[in-house]
C-alpha cells in the first residue's frame, strides 16, 4: 500500500477550496477570540465580587470595635470633665473611622418602627404587644449596615408579635423571662 492510499483509509478527503478553508479558520479565530474574552469577562467579575467579599469580612471586623467604643462614650457623659476631654478625642476618631466607612460606600442604617425584614435584621428577642403591628422593631440592640443594596452587617433587634402568639424560634419574649 502506497501513502497515499493510507491517508485515503484514514481521512476522506474533501475538496475544499483556499477560500472556503479561509472562512473555516476565520470563523474558528472568532469563535475563539469570543470565549477568550467571556473568559477574561468572568475571571474579572469573580476577581471583584471576591475582593468584596474580603473587604465586608474586614468592614464586619472593624464595626464591632467601633461598637464598643461608641457604647463606651455613652457612659463618658456622666464622668468627670478629665474623662469627658479625653472622651471628646476618642469621639473624633470613631467620627474618623465613620468617615472612613461611609467614604467606601458603608452606611449604618434605621431599624426602629421598620417592618422586620430578614435580609437586613437579625431577630434576638421578640415581645408581645398589641401597641405596634405584627413585625414591626421595637428596639435595635446593635446597629446594621449596608453597601449600597447589599447588608453587610445585619442589625440585631427586637421584634413585636402579636398578643398570644407561640415563639417559632424556641426563643422566649420578654415578658416570659424567668424572674429570680
Amino acid at each position: 500500500m502506497t501513502e497515499e492510499q493510507v491517508q485515503d483509509t484514514t481521512e476522506p478527503q474533501k475538496p475544499v477550496t483556499i477560500e472556503e478553508e479561509l472562512k473555516d479558520y476565520k470563523e474558528k479565530y472568532l469563535r475563539l477570540l469570543a470565549d477568550l474574552d467571556n473568559t477574561r469577562k468572568r475571571m474579572q467579575k469573580e476577581r471583584q465580587e471576591m475582593t468584596r467579599f474580603a473587604v465586608d469580612n474586614i468592614v464586619v471586623e472593624i464595626l464591632g470595635p467601633i461598637d464598643n467604643l461608641e457604647n463606651a462614650l455613652q457612659f463618658a457623659q456622666n464622668m468627670s470633665d478629665e474623662v469627658r476631654n479625653w472622651a471628646a478625642g476618642f469621639t473624633m476618631i470613631l467620627e474618623q473611622f465613620k468617615d472612613i466607612l461611609s467614604n467606601h460606600g458603608v452606611t449604618p442604617f434605621q431599624s426602629i418602627g421598620q417592618k422586620f425584614d430578614p435580609q437586613r435584621h437579625h431577630a434576638i428577642e421578640t415581645e408581645e404587644t398589641s401597641d405596634k403591628d405584627e413585625g414591626t422593631i421595637l428596639k435595635e440592640y446593635v446597629k446594621g449596615y449596608c453597601s449600597g443594596d447589599r447588608t453587610v452587617r445585619p442589625a440585631r433587634v427586637k421584634v413585636s408579635v402579636a398578643p398570644g402568639t407561640k415563639n417559632n424560634e424556641g426563643q422566649r419574649s420578654s415578658e416570659e423571662a424567668p424572674t429570680n
